[in-house]
């Protein structure tokens, strides 16, 4: 029987990599061809990496097909793109459901890999590159600064509370106040580092510079969404970044009793959507065109939150076309383009595209 193609999936927990290499065949049918557990340590990724070679038919290219699993399959995705394997990266919750579209009922690593590996075969997948060192540091710099705001908040909340208190430890309010200058100026050297990156790599400080010109886009948000992104690397258009981000549609219709209100998803990089928000509220203060945007949408639903949704949707959509053009914002040429000039019965159609 003719082999149409081949996919190794494997999974990967903290210690263990489960492997399975399997082929589709011209009747369809899908044929596991050999499978095995390697441990997951560099001297271990050597010997599957060979084994795959070993098992794998010469003449069909091969995709080796793994999931996102936090920290853990990093090693590994490094270590075969480097050595030149075709690798996709899917996020779990994919592999999940194509799971519970089977017939297993049992579920355990090495079946978890082989459905990665059916999906793989069943499904076009784009192969995952390496991300730049640069954005790769400016991703881990930006989640520590959002870690450090979070807990400067709770501690400044803490002092409040501390400070309203009967009866008040002036000790215990004194170690508060310098929790939270440490926190200050932890923040401050990420930030510091992060600006210190980006200036020792003029290629991405000059498409961030171009992003900046976005009235309401900062340095610190720019550089989120770009590290979020790893530069658009696998951003075919906008729809895929809108979808990335969260800000894709929901809704659910069937027949005439089911039929619930649109709302954004909320199911993609959450990290986006967070550093968008202040930003959104600025740019409808002083762009006048995204302004004009947020009035004509809150004229029709009456409800802030939705419009502002929109607008972060928006600036979204801006700061991935100024990066690909590599040009400076030009609030003209929105206004001719898609706002100032669109006819009422467009816009409505796009608000109830945005419904959050």
């Amino acid at each position: 029987m003719k082999v149409l193609r081949q996919c190794c999936g494997i999974d990967v927990s903290m210690d263990a990599l489960d492997v399975v290499l399997m082929t589709l065949q011209e009747d369809f049918e899908l044929k596991i061809v050999s499978s095995g557990q390697f441990a997951n340590t560099k001297k271990d990724i050597k010997k599957l990496m060979n084994w795959v070679k070993r098992h794998q038919l010469n003449d069909l290219p091969l995709q080796v097909v793994m999931e996102a699993t936090g920290v853990y399959h990093e090693q590994l995705a490094y270590a075969l793109y480097d050595n030149g394997f075709e690798l996709a990266v899917v996020l779990p919750n994919k592999v999940a459901n194509y799971g519970r579209s089977t017939d297993v009922r049992r579920i355990d690593d090495k079946i978890s890999a082989r459905h990665i590996a059916e999906f793989g075969l069943l499904k076009k997948i784009d192969n995952w590159t390496k991300p730049d060192a640069s954005l790769l540091k400016l991703k881990g710099l930006s989640r520590e600064r959002e870690q450090l705001l979070n807990e400067r908040t709770r501690a400044k909340n803490q002092q409040h509370a501390k400070e309203h208190m009967a009866e008040v430890d002036k000790f215990t309010l004194k170690r508060a106040k310098q929790h939270i200058k440490f926190l200050d100026k932890l923040i401050d050297q990420v930030e510091t580092q992060m600006k210190d990156i980006v200036d020792q790599t003029p290629w991405l400080k000059k498409k961030i510079n171009y992003i900046c010109s976005l009235k309401g886009v900062g340095f610190i948000t720019a550089t989120i969404v770009i590290a979020e992104t790893n530069g658009f690397n696998l951003i075919r258009n906008s729809r895929q970044l809108v979808c990335y981000a969260g800000y894709d549609i929901n809704n659910k219709q069937s027949g005439t009793s089911v039929n619930t209100k649109a709302r954004i998803s909320h199911k993609g990089n959450k990290h986006i959507r967070k550093a968008l928000y202040f930003p959104a509220l600025t740019a409808v203060q002083h762009d006048e065109p995204l302004s004009n945007f947020y009035n004509r949408l809150f004229d029709r639903q009456k409800i802030k939150m939705k419009s502002y949704v929109a607008v972060q949707r928006k600036l979204l959509i801006l700061i991935y076309t100024l990066w690909k053009k590599e040009e400076r914002y030009n609030p003209e040429y929105c206004k001719d383009k898609f706002l100032l000039e669109q006819p009422r019965e467009a816009a409505l159609t796009e608000l109830d595209q945005v419904r959050s």
